[in-house]
């Protein structure tokens, strides 16, 4: 009888060791969380979430608003696989429920929807954008921390030391362009004819700009979002340096902007120092970042080709 019950306290204990090796702790911006094993199926319900687990090689089961996606966030593009799941405001839970997540990962659009959630599968939310925080830190520590997720750690410290890299290549593409005197820009969208959105210090936009070498024409102070709007006549503030519009722009908004006479009074656009940029989510994560860089050097660079 004593062999036999220690036989079975050895496979209990077994059991238990077993239990805890398949189990992982992960972290996201309420703290740490224990989950059974490493998730295979995930939702994500931020745009920003959906390409994090992109860039990971790891395609989610479920993405709100994929056309509205494909419009503005464009890269990295959404696999043909993934389900729509309703908006980012208002997803579908029957048919979240339908997809038997093993997580959904969610954001501060998302948050006041955690409880109902939660009733469907755990739920991890990662928060990038607020006035009191450095989006870009927060973003690759959110980069970080879903690449743990997923079993992807040293793919995610691959993507980050490339995308450090590739700014210093663009760095220099610009300053070669510019002869060495490194312009001022104001990075910017359109919010309706009358006003805009300027990209505020704590923004992953005002990062990348720094990490190009290059300096804020209209500085604005830390904004939740990381956006300031204002008035289009503020623009006028830009004498000498340059403005950079990111898309989606159509060519009947580009026609009636380019009728404006107060558009063509400004300094920048009859110094010729204005164009669009590709259109990239400047609301991303961290690799989003890279985008911005490379659609903002690309605009810069068209402006300094011979005509």
């Amino acid at each position: 009888m004593k062999a036999f019950i220690q036989a079975l306290m050895l496979v209990a204990t077994s059991l238990i060791s077993l239990s805890s090796y398949a189990s992982i702790t992960v972290t996201d911006s309420l703290g740490k969380h224990q989950l059974s094993e490493t998730p295979k199926r995930i939702v994500a319900l931020n745009w920003d979430l959906a390409e994090q687990l992109i860039e990971l090689d790891v395609t989610p089961v479920g993405v709100p608003n994929i056309k509205d996606y494909t419009t503005w966030v464009v890269k990295p593009a959404i696999p043909e696989s993934v389900q729509d799941v309703g908006t980012r405001a208002e997803p579908n839970m029957e048919k979240l429920a339908a997809l038997k997540p093993d997580v959904i990962l969610v954001a501060e659009p998302q948050k006041d929807l955690i409880p109902r959630l939660k009733t469907i599968a755990p739920v991890l939310y990662y928060q990038t954008y607020n006035a009191d925080q450095d989006s870009a830190k927060a973003a690759i520590e959110n980069f970080n921390n879903i690449a743990h997720l997923v079993g992807k750690t040293d793919l995610a410290e691959q993507k980050l030391q490339a995308m450090h890299h590739r700014f210093s290549e663009l760095k220099q593409k610009i300053n070669v362009a510019f002869s060495g005197q490194m312009p001022s820009i104001a990075a910017m969208r359109f919010a309706n004819q009358t006003s805009i959105y300027l990209y505020a210090e704590n923004s992953t936009t005002d990062y990348v700009i720094k990490q190009l070498g290059l300096t804020t024409a209209l500085p604005q102070p830390a904004k939740e979002w990381g956006i300031v709007q204002k008035r289009l006549t503020d623009l006028q503030h830009v004498k000498d340096g340059y403005v950079i519009y990111f898309g989606p722009v159509t060519e009947a908004q580009e026609a009636q902007l380019n009728k404006s006479m107060l558009w063509k009074a400004m300094p920048f656009v009859r110094n010729g120092h204005v164009n669009k940029a590709d259109p990239v989510w400047n609301y991303g994560g961290a690799m989003s970042m890279q985008y911005i860089a490379e659609s903002l050097t690309k605009s810069l660079l068209e402006l300094q080709s011979p005509k």
